[in-house]
C-alpha cells in the first residue's frame, strides 16, 4: 500500500495536509508519527501559555492586599468569572479548528492571549474598581478555550491506539501552565516585584508561541465541521455522562488550582508568599501525572482507572475534611496535594474513554476496520468540545462552593463535604454505565445477539 501524500496544498495558502491516515501503520511509521509529534509539541506550547493566562488571576489575587479594597468573597468571584468564561469559550474553540485549520487557529487563539494580559497590565493598581478587575479576569478566560481547540486538533493527528498517550501529554503539558504561572508569581513576590512585572513577563512568551505556531504547525484539510456529528454527539447520552465525569476530574483540577492559594490565605492565615510556596505543587504534580493516567487507560481501560481513581479522590477528600475541622495545616496541605495528583490521573483516564466509547458504539453497530475508526473519530471529535466545556464548569462550581462555604461557616469544610458526595456519585455512575456486566441474553433474544454485537464499554 502506498502511503497517502502529505504534501502541503499550495492553493490553500499555508501548511495544509491533503491526506491523513494515522490508522495505516505503514503511513504512520514512515511519515505520520513525525508530523504528528511536531504538531503535538507546538500545540502543547500554545496551550501551556493559554492555561497560564487563564489561571493568572489565581496568582494575582494573592498580590491584592487590603489597599485594593477586595474581600475574600470578591476574590472568589473574580476567579469564578475567569473559570466561567474559560468553560464557555471551549465550545466555539472546538469548531474553530475545522473552520480555520489547526495551524491558523493556534496562531489566532495564542494571539488573543495578548488582550487580557495587556488589559490587566494597564489597570493593575490600587483604586481600580472591582468591576474593572472582574472584566479583566473574564477576558483571561479566553486562555481556557485553547485546551478545547488543541485537543480537537491533536485528536485528528493520532491513531486510536495512541490517543490516550497523545491526548494525555497534550493536556498535561497544557495543564502545567497552571503551576508555572504560580511559580513565576512566587519568584516575583519573593523578589518584591509587583503584579505588573508578572504580567509583563508573559507578553513576549505569547508572541514567541504565535510565531512558532505559524512556522511549525500544520492543518489537516480533511478535518471539517460536521454539523450532523455535532448534533449526534449532543443527542448521545454518553456525551453528557462523560461531561459529568469530567466535572469530577478536570473540574476539580482547575477549580482547586484557582482556589488553593485563597483557601490557604483565608482559612489558615497564610501570607501571599507563604501561600505561593505551596500553591504550585498540587497543579504541577497533577499536570505531570495526566499522561500517566492516559497510558494506564490505554493498558487497563479508562473506565477501570477512572472508577478506582474516584475511590482514591473520595478518600483524599475525607482526609482534607478532617484536617480542615482540626485546623491542621500540614495534614490539609498534604491531603490537598494528593487530591490534585488524583485529579490529574483522572483527567487522563476520563479523556481516553471518549474515543473508546464511540469506537465501541461503532463496533456494536456492525462497523469494522476503517469504517469503525472513522465513526469513532467523527463522534469523539464532536463531543470533546462539549465535554471539555461542561467539565471546566466544574471549576466554577468549586469556586462558588468555596465562596458560599466561607460566607456561611467561615471555612472550606462545607464545600469539601459537598465534593466528597459528588465523587461518590461519580463512582456510582462510572460503575453503572461502563463497568457493570450486561445481563446475559435470554433464549428469545439469542438470534438478535448473534447478528448484532452486544454493546460493552468495559475496555474503554
Amino acid at each position: 500500500m502506498t502511503a497517502p501524500s502529505t504534501a502541503p496544498v499550495a492553493s490553500r495558502g499555508g501548511r495544509w495536509i491533503d491526506h491523513w491516515d494515522p490508522e495505516d501503520e505503514t503511513f504512520w511509521n514512515t511519515t505520520g508519527e513525525r508530523i504528528a509529534r511536531r504538531n503535538l509539541f507546538f500545540s502543547v506550547l500554545s496551550e501551556h501559555i493559554g492555561f497560564s493566562i487563564w489561571t493568572l488571576w489565581s496568582v494575582m489575587v494573592l498580590f491584592m492586599g487590603p489597599e485594593y479594597g477586595l474581600t475574600p468573597a470578591d476574590k472568589f468571584t473574580i476567579v469564578s468569572m475567569a473559570t466561567l468564561v474559560g468553560a464557555v469559550v471551549r465550545v466555539p474553540y472546538t469548531f474553530a479548528v475545522a473552520v480555520f485549520g489547526g495551524r491558523m487557529w493556534t496562531v489566532v487563539s495564542a494571539s488573543l492571549l495578548l488582550v487580557p494580559t495587556v488589559a490587566a497590565f494597564v489597570v493593575m493598581e490600587p483604586g481600580t474598581s472591582f468591576a474593572t478587575f472582574l472584566i479583566c479576569a473574564m477576558l483571561a478566560g479566553v486562555g481556557g478555550g485553547n485546551f478545547a481547540s488543541s485537543m480537537t486538533n491533536i485528536n485528528a493527528f493520532f491513531p486510536l491506539r495512541k490517543k490516550g498517550w497523545a491526548l494525555g501529554l497534550n493536556a498535561g503539558g497544557g495543564n502545567i501552565g497552571v503551576p508555572v504561572v504560580q511559580l513565576v508569581g512566587l519568584a516575583v513576590i519573593g523578589a518584591s516585584g509587583g503584579p505588573r512585572l508578572l504580567l509583563g513577563l508573559y507578553i513576549p512568551f505569547i508572541v514567541v508561541a504565535v510565531v512558532l505556531a505559524w512556522l511549525k504547525m500544520d492543518s489537516i484539510s480533511s478535518v471539517r465541521n460536521d454539523t450532523g456529528a455535532a448534533k449526534d454527539a449532543a443527542k448521545d447520552p454518553h456525551t453528557w455522562i462523560m461531561s459529568f465525569l469530567y466535572i469530577g476530574t478536570f473540574g476539580s483540577f482547575i477549580g482547586y488550582s484557582f482556589a488553593f492559594g485563597l483557601v490557604l490565605q483565608t482559612q489558615f492565615g497564610r501570607t501571599p508568599l507563604q501561600a505561593a510556596y505551596v500553591t504550585f505543587i498540587g497543579p504541577l504534580l497533577g499536570s505531570l501525572i495526566r499522561p500517566l493516567g492516559g497510558s494506564l487507560a490505554d493498558r487497563f481501560g479508562g473506565a477501570r482507572i477512572t472508577l478506582w481513581n474516584y475511590v482514591a479522590m473520595a478518600a483524599a477528600t475525607g482526609v482534607v475534611i478532617v484536617a480542615s475541622i482540626r485546623e491542621s495545616l500540614p495534614l490539609f496541605t498534604v491531603a490537598f496535594i494528593a487530591l490534585f495528583v488524583l485529579t490529574g490521573l483522572g483527567n487522563g483516564s476520563t479523556f481516553k474513554m471518549i474515543p473508546g466509547i464511540f469506537h465501541a458504539k461503532a463496533l456494536a453497530r456492525g462497523l469494522e476496520g476503517d469504517a469503525a475508526a472513522a465513526y469513532g473519530r467523527r463522534l469523539s471529535g464532536a463531543s470533546m468540545g462539549l465535554i471539555g466545556a461542561v467539565g471546566a464548569l466544574g471549576g466554577l462550581g468549586i469556586n462558588l462552593a468555596f465562596r458560599q462555604s466561607f460566607l456561611s461557616v467561615g471555612s472550606g469544610t462545607g464545600a469539601f463535604v459537598a465534593f466528597l458526595a459528588f465523587y461518590g456519585l461519580c463512582f456510582a455512575v462510572t460503575w453503572a454505565v461502563y463497568l457493570r456486566r450486561p445481563a446475559p441474553a435470554t433464549t428469545s433474544t439469542a438470534s438478535a445477539t448473534e447478528t448484532k454485537p452486544q454493546l460493552s464499554y468495559a475496555e474503554v
